[in-house]
């Protein structure tokens, strides 16, 4: 799976939650020193901690779009289907893209 990503960071209500929604999508790993305050993943082929999520107290702030698409190597429909079985949800369908949401709102697309 190839993905456009190198660092983004977003607020969470349980930040390891997310992270481990996002450790499976990528295929990589939830760093170890991981919490429900602050957690990382790393993506593979970047060499380093891709995502960052680290919790927030209310107010929430406002949901920040992710900056990078997945790309779908067995076609798009599958790689829907496996994030939705991940806890993804479809926001949006356009020709060649499927814009989803994560468990916690943040939205990304999936492409062929």
């Amino acid at each position: 799976m190839t993905t456009y990503i190198k660092s983004v960071t977003f607020d969470c209500a349980d930040a390891l939650a997310v992270a481990r929604f996002w450790a499976a999508a990528l295929g990589g790993e939830l760093d170890r020193d991981s919490t429900a305050e602050k957690a990382y993943v790393e993506a593979p082929g970047w060499g380093g901690p891709a995502l960052w999520f680290r919790w927030v107290p209310e107010p929430r702030t406002a949901k920040l779009r992710m900056h990078f698409d997945l790309r779908a190597p067995d076609g798009i429909e599958a790689e829907v289907a496996r994030l939705e079985g991940l806890g993804a949800t479809v926001f949006a369908r356009h020709e060649g893209l499927v814009v989803m949401q994560d468990p916690e709102g943040h939205e990304f697309c999936v492409e062929d």
